[in-house]
């Protein structure tokens, strides 16, 4: 066999092993821990803020035209909110961007030096705006 020919063969076999309703479900499972997890470092309990929130948003996180406590409570509840939709596959597009939105913010405001990361985040997050939730969501069972 050629070695085209063999490329052509794998190429086959990965695309049958790997379906993109399983590529989507791992870039929403994905995505989803790295949100969650840092919005989890921003509350106590359920979702009570923490005071240390409030002042990184003030002083390392200060975004124009957005008040601090505003701007604390917002990202709070997404980073919370989004990443559960994304793990259910339910509104995935519209949590999908939302996050993408949050991650251009922080790309051009907070950490523009962190572009490889955000880039990470994007490119597991265009898919899912692009496609969706896959067949393996809410999202596909609200929409037979």
């Amino acid at each position: 066999m050629i070695p085209a020919r063999r490329n052509d063969a794998l190429a086959a076999t990965l695309q049958r092993a790997l379906p993109e309703n399983l590529l989507l479900l791992v870039a929403r499972f994905g995505v989803a821990s790295v949100f969650f997890l840092s919005g989890r470092t921003k509350v106590e309990g359920f979702l009570s803020i923490k005071p240390s929130t409030y002042d990184l948003f003030a002083s390392e996180y200060a975004l124009p035209l957005v008040s601090p406590n505003v701007a604390a409570h917002m990202a709070t509840y997404a980073e919370h909110l989004f990443p559960v939709l994304l793990v259910l596959g339910l509104f995935t597009r519209l949590s999908a961007f939302g996050l993408l939105t949050m991650t251009a913010v922080i790309e051009v405001f907070v950490y523009p030096d962190a572009w490889p990361t955000h880039l990470t985040w994007a490119g597991l997050l265009l898919p899912l705006l692009a496609r969706g939730g896959g067949a393996w969501s809410i999202d596909r069972l609200l929409h037979r």
